[in-house]
């Protein structure tokens, strides 16, 4: 049961960063917020969450 509350956890932080880029202004900020957000998605197809996070992580301190 921990590992679906661990998937849980991803798929929402996904989620919360992914409506953070559709909001943000056009500009760099937003296409280096994008790039790390690819970078997320690619490693949760990977099952690989703690990078998923790290790149989710990146993507947040891109847009501030």
């Amino acid at each position: 049961m921990s590992s679906f509350s661990a998937f849980v956890s991803v798929a929402q932080e996904m989620q919360t960063v992914r409506d953070l880029c559709d909001r943000a202004p056009a500009g760099l900020r937003k296409d280096a917020a994008r790039l790390h957000l690819g970078d997320a998605e690619k490693a949760v197809t990977e099952h690989r969450d703690a990078d998923c996070l790290r790149s989710l992580s990146a993507a947040v301190a891109a847009l501030e």
